[in-house]
């Protein structure tokens, strides 16, 4: 008879394969958002690669809660499970937003504040894809944790002062609110990171 480590280990693996895979989706769909806002509009062709991301996010988060709905023992608990794969997939739902209301906007060039929200995205998201393979022995994340919460309050104060100049100088009303909707879209990506991080940081505290 097999012993209950034996048992339970396949399944505690697939969890974290897909949680790692998910991490590197996400770093990979804000690296692609940098790429489009530092040359836009001349690699508009990567929107398409960022919308892929997005695909690649909802294949992620469907396995995990497929195996949820047919998985009686579970590594860690259910609703921190759920919860991960939600904020994880969040912030590659509002990185594609980014790169879908660019299109739709019809953004001639990106604000210089746009292109340094997406460099803060892209760091916030290398934290999370590093921090990702330490939940598997629930070792210490406080460094990249610490490093996600720095990045999203640069984040923050980057929004507050971009919102503001669009209310300096007679800038037109339509475009006003266009770009107010991009800066908030990437705020909460960086914000999702913080979830993220803080979601990891209590699943480490219960197992560890």
């Amino acid at each position: 008879m097999p012993r209950l480590t034996q048992v339970f280990a396949p399944r505690d693996r697939v969890y974290f394969e897909l949680f790692e895979e998910a991490g590197r989706n996400v770093l990979h769909a804000s690296d692609l958002l940098d790429r489009l806002l530092s040359d836009y509009p001349d690699n508009k062709e990567l929107a398409q690669e960022i919308r892929d991301c997005e695909h690649e996010g909802d294949r992620i988060t469907h396995d995990i809660i497929y195996r949820l709905n047919h998985t009686f023992v579970t590594p860690i608990e259910r609703e921190d499970i759920l919860a991960l794969a939600s904020a994880l997939d969040d912030i590659v739902d509002y990185t594609e937003e980014v790169a879908d209301y660019l299109g739709l906007y019809k953004i001639e060039a990106p604000m210089d504040q746009a292109i340094w929200l997406a460099r803060v995205l892209s760091s916030a998201c290398r934290q999370v894809d590093e921090a990702m393979p330490r939940l598997r022995g629930f070792r210490d994340i406080s460094h990249y944790t610490v490093e996600i919460n720095r990045l999203e309050n640069e984040g923050d104060r980057i929004t507050r002062e971009a919102v503001a100049s669009l209310f300096d100088g007679g800038i037109d009303p339509m475009v006003v609110i266009r770009w107010k909707d991009l800066f908030e879209r990437l705020e909460a990506a960086i914000d999702a990171t913080e979830h993220v991080a803080n979601i990891l940081e209590g699943i480490v505290i219960k197992n560890s």
